[in-house]
């Protein structure tokens, strides 16, 4: 059974052995190890593999494993003792040759170095590095210093000044790891430094792997200006990115419209793109009159060309190791087949660099690759077959389609946490559209301008109306988002079941492909047999009593399916359609018997947001953070695409915790700081009701954000003290706090004493969140809650006459102008939460409100020091507490 394809079942070890080595202990690999040695033992006893591949299966798991482990533990940076010093940063001067391209955005400029020494303030001799590679920021000082950055070249020697820093780890649970991602990278430090005056380079060898490379980086940059020239602004980033993989210049909302349809796979230089290029180059030698095997050499010589030309990434890379093997297979008369191409694409990568299994690009590429090999033919033969030339196209397109999107579905909701279910409408028309039409043309107007403008010109002008029908299209899709779903991030498990339960229904679709051919070709030849209720098969080779059956097909039953193979085919595709329904719907609602309270304090750095789960799956947001920017950039400082709180950390958190739909944001007041990360959030998340201070702010983040709820026709609710809100059996929220009496809505430019302020109530845990309340409002909150728990039997029944309070989260950040005293002896709160951002420049926390919590007895916890805080509330009653930063 596996003999068939050894290299397959080889590259499959391959994967599992570096897999498990990356993600187990030692010992759980090794037992793993022994599992996979008894197995292979087994099938070889059976005879269900030969000796010579089961052996063979174990070497490919254990080399790998031996591989990922040796390269892990050399893994590590020579600065060890500056990464166990408590010093955040170190002021240094950094020696090394630059070996990736600097990449401008807007002030700040970026690239890699390998190192050859670095020589710290305060020391006196220079500690040798030998080549390890850090991460290089510099921030301009002036304009005129883009100038500078065109002598920043790949193979460059280079001289810098400034500070060496650690990256920042993740401080919010499943936040993305930058620490994390650049070991990956094998760097361990950051440099920055400031203006261009820090930097002093030097020409470097001009013989060297990256000053050979610098020469590429210079040619795509030519050709990326002269993609300028042709295109307007908006269209020459994504002509760049579709025709030569350059991706910087791509305007970030196109982007992102084309990752909500699941079309950024069309952006990455892939196996089409190098189709293309062959065929055009393949055209262009026949013209000479070469002989077939000069041709199939130059082809060959010319594919490692294109991938570095076009970027190098994973997806390219995998394409032209397949292309290259592909060719000489067939100068050598033995084309092999798909899988075993792509298997030897996988197993060359991974063996140049086993950390490239954990890129997503890779993943996606040969998994999707794989899917389409194995699982097209069997769908697109379910299918009708088509009577006209045009069905038949229409029909192989949607076979495609619906495998791919299938087959990319559980890295997507793994990796990106939503789907989109007009993505595969969208993938119908434009994959077609774009790839043989606009791709063609952006090529072919890049090469004629490079001969004759007007010529290149005049085809860009006809790319340009296809672009715009293009963004026309993924605009109106992308914007409809009640066809977008949110999934949780689903453990590992269950992508696996998920891959089983799609190869068991393309193969159970392959057999019934492979029957019904087998049927087809019987009565054609007037030869249909009764066979008898049995599961043997007939192999069947290149001809079979006349009919041309397609080799690939091992075996093919001549004449009709028996009842039981039927049957049999039957009842495992049932199984397959039932587990992947099952599994997707339990993705989809993955805490339907969770009836714990969850309360997650976010690490946004200066600002509040934290969202809030009931015993009954209702979800609350408190604010969404954002940063306060006082005074404009000038434009040249601007980035391409800056980071904001809510896009680029806030809805990110909320989607991997399957946050579908928020059934009430309170925004606690209109400061920039509370709600610009809320903008993000109403544009990607269903919110049912907005509760809010009942005022208004003259600024652009408070105005925006009214107005889009009000465009998303979600009700407006004023805060009002002393009503009472009970999402479910288990969950009370009152209103402590909010907007003035009437129906007057106020125009408050000092929002932080008209905060709202409300107690959460779960499972008779409660829990205080004041906005940024000063002492003026700490202390007319008092007053009322008083005076209406005095007032109302139920109320005060809840606060008794000790109205405590289990977790506090501070007003205004700890500021001095809060948290007084007779607010903490009301309140008699067990736990602080102070979210906060670390270096802020308000010198917050004060330090007089942590002597008062001290004072008071009672601990405290933050997100400048703690990292995102969650709290859960089991039905028992029992409080539990974990910071993302242990420790405290």
């Amino acid at each position: 059974m596996l003999g068939r394809r050894p290299l397959i079942w080889f590259t499959v070890c391959w994967v599992l052995g570096g897999s498990l080595a990356a993600s187990l202990t030692g010992g759980g690999a090794a037992l793993s190890g022994a599992a996979l040695l008894a197995a292979m033992a087994g099938l070889a006893l059976l005879r269900r593999a030969s000796w010579p591949l089961a052996v063979a299966c174990i070497a490919a798991y254990w080399i790998a494993a031996g591989q990922r482990m040796w390269v892990d533990s050399h893994n590590v940076t020579a600065l060890t003792d500056l990464r166990n010093d408590g010093s955040a940063a170190f002021e240094a001067e950094l020696r090394g040759t630059i070996v990736a391209p600097a990449e401008i955005d807007g002030d700040q400029v970026r690239f890699r170095v390998a190192a050859d020494a670095v020589k710290l303030v305060g020391e006196h001799g220079s500690r040798q590095l030998n080549g390890e590679r850090m991460q290089v920021q510099v921030k301009l000082a002036a304009q005129a210093e883009l100038a500078e950055v065109s002598a920043w070249r790949r193979g460059s020697k280079v001289v810098l000044s400034g500070e060496l820093s650690a990256p920042a780890a993740a401080t919010n649970f499943g936040g993305f790891d930058y620490r994390r991602y650049l070991r990956s990278q094998r760097i361990h430090w950051q440099f920055g430094a400031e203006g261009a005056a820090a930097v002093r380079t030097s020409a470097g060898s001009r013989w060297t792997a990256a000053s050979m490379l610098g020469f590429v980086d210079a040619a795509r940059a030519a050709l990326g200006e002269r993609m300028d020239r042709l295109y307007p602004d908006l269209q020459s980033g994504y002509m760049k990115g579709l025709v030569l993989g350059i991706t910087d210049d791509l305007d970030p909302t196109v982007y992102r419209q084309f990752a909500q349809l699941g079309l950024t796979h069309i952006l990455a230089i892939s196996g089409l793109h190098v189709a293309v290029f062959l065929y055009a180059l393949g055209g262009l030698l026949r013209l000479a009159r070469l002989t077939r095997e000069r041709m199939l050499l130059l082809l060959i010589a010319a594919v490692p060309l294109y991938v570095l030309l076009a970027g190098a990434s994973p997806s390219v890379v995998r394409a032209g190791i397949m292309a290259m093997l592909g060719l000489a297979a067939a100068r050598l008369h033995k084309l092999g087949d798909g899988l075993h191409l792509l298997a030897a694409a996988a197993l060359a990568m991974l063996a140049a660099d086993p950390y490239m299994l954990g890129n997503v690009g890779f993943q996606l590429s040969f998994l999707v690759t794989a899917g389409l090999i194995l699982g097209a033919a069997p769908v697109r033969g379910c299918l009708p077959a088509g009577r006209h030339r045009l069905t038949k196209a229409l029909l192989d397109l949607l076979a495609v389609t619906a495998v791919a999107q299938a087959v990319s579905l559980p890295l997507t909701i793994y990796y990106f946490n939503a789907i989109h279910l007009l993505s595969i409408p969208a993938n119908l028309v434009l994959v077609p559209f774009i790839s043989f039409i606009v791709m063609p043309l952006g090529g072919a107007s890049l090469l004629l301008a490079s001969l004759w403008q007007p010529a290149g010109a005049l085809l860009a002008q006809a790319a340009v109306l296809g672009n715009k029908l293009t963004f026309a299209f993924v605009n109106e899709l992308s914007g409809r988002m009640s066809f977008r779903l949110i999934w949780a991030t689903p453990p590992i498990w269950w992508v696996v079941s998920i891959y089983a339960a799609l190869g068991l229904g393309f193969a159970m679709l392959g057999r019934i492909r492979n029957d019904r051919r087998a049927a087809e070709a019987a009565d054609q030849d007037g030869d249909s047999r009764n066979l008898e209720d049995t599961d043997l098969t007939q192999p069947i080779g290149r001809e079979s009593r006349g009919t041309m059956i397609p080799q690939g097909i091992p075996f093919i039953r001549i004449g009709m399916a028996s009842p039981r193979r039927k049957r049999q085919t039957r009842n495992f595709l049932t199984c397959s359609a039932i587990g992947l329904t099952l599994l997707l719907w339990w993705a989809y609602h993955p805490d339907f018997r969770d009836r714990h309270a969850y309360a997650d304090f976010i690490d946004v750095g200066q600002g509040d947001a934290i969202l809030i789960r009931t015993p009954g799956g209702k979800h609350l947001l408190i604010d969404g953070g954002g940063a306060m920017r006082f005074g404009g950039k000038e434009s040249w400082r601007e980035r391409k695409d800056p980071f904001e709180v809510g896009r680029k950390l806030l809805v990110p958190l909320l989607q991997q915790r399957g946050v579908h739909r928020i059934d009430l944001l309170v925004v606690s007041h209109l400061d920039s700081d509370h709600i610009k990360g809320l903008q993000a959030v109403l544009e990607t998340i269903p919110v049912k009701g907005v509760l809010w201070n009942g005022t208004m702010k003259a600024s652009g983040d408070a105005l925006t954000l009214l107005r889009k709820a009000l465009n998303a026709d979600i009700p407006l609710y004023r805060s009002m003290p002393g009503l009472i809100w009970q999402p479910d059996a288990h969950s009370t929220i009152e209103l402590l706090g909010g907007a003035s009496e009437g129906n007057h809505i106020a125009q408050v430019e000092e929002q932080n004493g008209q905060s709202v302020a409300l107690i959460l109530q779960f499972y008779n845990r409660r829990f205080l969140f004041a906005g940024d309340a000063d002492v003026q409002q700490e202390q007319l909150l008092v007053e009322q809650h008083r005076r209406i728990a005095n007032a109302s039997r139920m109320i005060a029944a809840a606060a008794d006459a000790n109205p405590f309070v289990d977790v506090m989260k501070l007003s205004h950040h700890g500021s001095k102008t809060s948290t007084s005293e007779a607010w903490l002896a009301y309140w008699q709160p067990k736990r602080a939460v102070i979210s906060v951002g670390r270096t802020n420049s308000y010198g917050h926390p004060s330090q007089d409100v942590l002597s008062r919590l001290t004072a008071a007895k009672v601990p405290v916890s933050r997100t400048d020091t703690d990292g995102e805080v969650q709290f859960r509330v089991s039905p028992d009653g029992s409080l539990a507490r974990r910071n993302k930063i242990p420790g405290f």
